[in-house]
């Protein structure tokens, strides 16, 4: 059984990689919701039932940061793991938003077995 994964990024470009990524490590995916900004992403969150959240930090409209606070705000949706994707990497915001109840925090450009080693670290391991 796969996942349903919601992709946050401006980027439709990394959005895309982060689905062919998906592919290439066999991450076993149902569905892939996308989203251009953390307020598309609680809208998709709001209507669709999601296992995993891979996040951008800096994002016009809504930054990953306000999403993760809104996630963490909500008694649903903060029990949903959140993996931020990003080429920010200081050690103060990683520990800042491990925090604040993300899972884990992949740092740009990734390959297709760290992410995979993420997914099964934060949902663990689905093998049959």
């Amino acid at each position: 059984m796969g996942f349903n994964v919601l992709i946050v990024d401006d980027s439709v470009t990394v959005r895309a990689v982060i689905v062919k990524t998906l592919s290439v490590a066999e991450v076993p995916v149902n569905e892939v919701f996308q989203a251009a900004n953390g307020k598309e992403a609680l809208d998709i969150l709001a209507n669709s039932w999601v296992d995993l959240v891979f996040a951008d930090i800096n994002m016009p409209v809504m930054t990953g940061i306000e999403l993760v606070d809104r996630m963490a705000a909500d008694g649903l949706l903060q029990t949903i793991p959140v993996v931020i994707v990003s080429t920010e990497g200081s050690k103060t915001r990683i520990e800042d938003l491990k925090g604040k109840g993300v899972s884990a925090y992949i740092r740009k450009p990734f390959t297709p077995e760290l992410l995979k080693q993420v997914v099964d670290m934060v949902m663990g391991s689905q093998d049959e």
